[in-house]
This record gives structure tokens, sequence and C-alpha cells, in this order.
């Protein structure tokens, strides 16, 4: 691909960032009204992803981000994508990153975010018609050079059997977490809140476990995450407030409880929806070890604390805002589809 090449690629799908961060009325109303196929795509969620992905979508970002590769010529290989549909645009990234390399895109949407993402790309198709022959919608995968695949640690197993004899890129389930060392200021366990609690928890960037020094008091964590206190409000979350809570009352299980999330020690890394979990540390450096020991469960660790692991690191409240070149699970996409 030569560089005007690029630049052109660099310009239209910059017009595209443009058109999603300030959402047109035709946007507007598919925004409005993906809650009527997802309940769990308010209109807020999906208006947060849109313009989300837009605003990363600048000259300057695209050319920073396409800079790092030497991006060539080459027979156009076909690149099934399964894509997830837990929070809205999740898959995004993945077909951008299949367009942007010169191969072509099939893609197995998720039901439950189909609309959103084919109307993104018609976008596309609008702005540069360069576009229109690279992707494809397809209810079964066939005729694939290469897979990326992301679903459950279940289904894995399963694309990691079907698709053996193929390039892949299969990803599995992840979570985040947060370390805290009893110094956060009020703003940043405010922000905290939206790790948490943006997409009502859906998301592999939200946190779904804190680590806190032994002794750790929850009374500033819970006044500070109090701004968050309408997700209640959505009925399939209080639904799931309400089954946990019953649990935990029922086997007696110690737990905090706010009026809209339930507090849990736990070793382990996923909790529940309207749920989190804790687990206290001695020392710094213990903690740092039981992340090292996570370190491919974790997709990023949200602290201010100085720490040396392999996982992505992010301030309070950034855990939702990866940069283009942030890749899920680590593996640089862009590079895998270029030595395709």
């Amino acid at each position: 691909m030569s560089n005007p090449s690029k630049s052109n690629l660099i310009n239209a799908v910059a017009e595209l960032g443009k058109q999603l961060s300030s959402p047109d009325a035709t946007l507007s109303q598919l925004i409005q009204t993906e809650s009527n196929h997802n309940a769990w795509f308010t209109p807020e969620s999906v208006q947060q992803a849109v313009i989300a992905s837009g605003l990363q979508l600048t000259i300057e970002n695209l050319t920073k981000w396409l800079n790092r590769y030497t991006l060539q010529n080459h027979t156009p290989q076909k690149v099934g994508l399964i894509l997830a549909g837990n929070i809205p645009l999740v898959g995004f990234h993945d077909v951008l990153c299949v367009l942007l390399t010169g191969n072509i895109a099939l893609i197995k949407a998720s039901s439950q975010d189909a609309r959103l993402i084919k109307y993104v790309l018609q976008l596309l198709v609008d702005i540069d018609n360069n576009f229109a022959g690279q992707y494809k919608f397809v209810e079964r995968l066939e005729g694939f050079d290469a897979i990326i695949a992301t679903g459950s640690n279940n289904t894995s197993r399963y694309f990691e059997y079907y698709f053996s004899n193929v390039p892949h890129i299969i990803r599995k389930n992840r979570n985040s977490i947060a370390l805290l060392t009893g110094r956060e200021t009020e703003e940043q366990l405010r922000n905290l809140g939206n790790d948490i609690f943006a997409y009502y928890g859906l998301g592999c960037r939200n946190v779904s476990k804190l680590l806190v020094p032994q002794g750790y008091d929850f009374i500033p964590f819970f006044e500070a995450i109090e701004s968050c206190s309408n997700v209640i409000q959505h009925h399939k979350y209080h639904n799931n407030y309400d089954y946990n809570k019953a649990i935990y009352l029922v086997n007696r299980d110690k737990h905090l409880d706010n009026g809209f999330l339930l507090l849990k020690q736990d070793e382990r890394l996923a909790s529940p929806l309207a749920v989190l979990f804790y687990e206290e540390y001695a020392y710094l450096d213990a903690a740092q070890t039981l992340l090292a020991q996570q370190s491919d469960q974790i997709q990023c660790v949200v602290t201010r604390a100085e720490l040396n692991i392999n996982n992505q690191v992010v301030d309070f409240g950034e855990s939702q805002q990866p940069a283009l070149w942030d890749y899920a699970d680590g593996i640089d996409t862009i590079q895998f589809l270029s030595n395709l």
C-alpha cells in the first residue's frame, strides 16, 4: 500500500470519525431505537460507544497508529470475523483493521449488535466507495483465509478446534481490575465508578474486581460512586442485583450492599453482574504478584500505582477509552493481518 493510498484511507476514516462524534438525525434515531432490539443498548450507552469511537478516529490518531506498520500491496485475504455483541460497536475495531490492511472482511455479526455496525460501515462506503467491496456480512463463514473470533471461554475451545488449520486470533473471556492504594481522591473514585458501570459492566474493559490494601475503608468508595446509582433503574440490571443479593442472603455470604452494587470478598476475577469482587493485599509487591498470576485473564488494570506488569495500565475513568493501538488481549491485530 503506497503512502498516498494510506493517506486517502486515513482521510476517509477520519471523516467517518467526524460523523460518529457528531451524529446526524438518522444516526441519532438509530441510537435512540437500538434498545428495541437489545434492552442493554440504552440510548445513553449506544451514544457513548458511537461518540467514543468517533473521537478516536482523528487524522492524528490514525497517522500515529498506522505509521507503526509497513502496509504493502498484497493479494487481499478473506478474513472471517466472529464479532461479540456485549457492548455497542465492540467488533468495529477488528473490522477496521481488516479494511485498513487491504483485506476482505467476512463479518458474522452478533444478533445483539448487527444494525449499528452495518450502518457505520455504510457511512464509510458513502465517504469512500472503495470500501464497498471490502466487506460482506454473512450468516455462515466459508472460504476464509484467516479468522478473528471473539467469544466465551467455552466457545473459544470450539473456535480453536474448528479454525486450527488457518491463521487465527481467538479471544476468550477477560475482565479488568482496579488496584487501589487507599490514597485515591474522591474524583478518582468517582471516575472508577465509570470503569465499573459503563455499559452496565458488560464489557471486558469493565472493572469486575478491586485489589485493596488490608483494612481498606470502603465508605469513601461507596460515597464517590453514588453518582452511578441510576444503573439500578435498568430493569435487567436490577433483576441481576436482586438475584445475587438473594443468593448471598440465603447462603449467609458476607457482603457489602449500597443499594445498587454488591461487594464481596472473592479470589476470582470475573464477578456476576451487579457484583464487584475484592481481594486484600499486604504489600504492593504482593498485589503485583496477584496481577501477574491472572495476567492472561486481565484486559486492563486501572490504577495510579507504579506497576511492572504485562497488562495495559490505565488511569481512573479511562478503561472504556482504549486508543486505536490498545489491542484486545494485547495481540497486535494489524501485524497479524499484515503478515497473512
